[in-house]
């Protein structure tokens, strides 16, 4: 079953001579439970796609379609709880907000929708993102790798659709890396956590299901490893 459909789209910042075209006509869809690996070299478009997959940015053209529905029919408003519940988003500089505590930029998209907190699976996330003892710390208080579980268990809590992780473990060393990815992949084969990472590392790349390239705003490669 597809969780994720993008069809012909393409982005294009600026206008007239100065106009670059990120994404150019592109197209894939992505099967629930899924884990995709989407490489490239700095400036491919593999970025801007994540972004558009989310949410975060419109399309100049092109659909993306999550269970079938096209989310750029929906108001800016409801592009931002479409954001918080059905998908979760890892970026390479967490993204953490400093005076929030552990516990509390874990819960902050429950807290923004109003909702009850889900305490168990509060609980279940912390310990298994190794926490425990630190929930009331500070981002400052700690390291990048600690940091990074935090914002694995902020896109985790709503219980997402679909992850998307931008170079989760570009700012980490390689222990933190592999420790950040276990987690990801762990929430991908144990929960049917469909997973979607940006990655330039090519053993990142590896622990994936399939491998997309992008050069220049296009896929040049599309292919299943397992």
């Amino acid at each position: 079953m597809d969780i994720l459909s993008v069809e012909h789209l393409t982005k294009v910042y600026g206008s007239g001579p100065t106009a670059t075209k990120a994404l150019d006509d592109v197209s894939l869809t992505i099967r629930a439970g899924e884990f995709v690996a989407i490489v490239g070299s700095s400036g491919s478009g593999k970025s801007t796609l994540m972004h558009l997959m989310g949410g975060v940015d419109r399309p100049t053209s092109g659909t993306v379609r999550m269970n079938g529905e096209d989310i750029y029919q929906r108001s800016d408003e409801q592009l931002a709880v479409f954001r918080r519940r059905e998908v979760g988003l890892v970026y390479q500089f967490y993204n953490l907000i400093p005076v929030l505590d552990v516990q509390e930029n874990i819960t902050l998209p429950v807290r923004m929708d109003g909702r009850a907190l889900n305490e168990k699976r509060l609980r279940s996330l912390i310990k298994s993102l190794g926490l425990h003892g630190v929930e009331h710390h500070l981002p400052n208080q700690l390291s990048g790798g600690q940091q990074q579980r935090v914002a694995i268990g902020r896109a985790l809590m709503n219980s997402p659709a679909i992850v998307l992780a931008d170079e989760p473990t570009g700012n980490l060393d390689t222990k933190n890396s592999a420790e950040i990815m276990g987690l990801l992949c762990a929430s991908n084969r144990d929960l049917h956590q469909t997973l979607v990472v940006i990655t330039h590392d090519e053993d990142v790349a590896l622990m994936a299901h399939r491998v997309i390239a992008i050069e220049d705003g296009r896929i040049v490669s599309d292919e299943r490893r397992a």
